[in-house]
């Protein structure tokens, strides 16, 4: 299988090895390690879940595709978040702080002034 195969299946389940993961979607796994498997997955709600997905594609040579499509869509989905949560970060962007010394300067002016009017 390929190594993006792999790269997914190795955030499953820290207990499970990812050969035998390949190996009990092939169905070339020994019965004790079958058993072994399907006990970490009944253990672990996301593994089940990822899995079953796997194990619903009809043909097994579509797996490295899939999980290439899968990779790409989530590594664009955080590029898209990355970006955003930049653009609201503040230390980046100096004109807010140039706005806020100049609110700042303009209160003390405005403060001054009225003091000067009042007295």
């Amino acid at each position: 299988m390929s190594n993006n195969l792999k790269d997914i299946l190795s955030n499953l389940n820290k207990d499970t090895e990812q050969d035998k993961l390949l190996e009990y979607l092939n169905n070339q796994l020994p019965e004790a390690d079958r058993h072994a498997v399907e006990s970490n997955m009944n253990d672990d709600e996301f593994l089940s879940d990822a899995m079953d997905g796997l194990q619903q594609l009809e043909n097994k040579k579509d797996i490295p595709s899939a999980v290439k499509q899968l990779n790409t869509g989530l590594k664009k989905q955080l590029d898209k978040r990355k970006k955003r949560k930049a653009k609201r970060a503040i230390g980046k962007q100096p004109w807010v702080y140039y706005a806020i010394i100049l609110l700042l300067v303009l209160i003390v002016a405005a403060y001054i002034v009225i003091k000067k009017i009042s007295t």
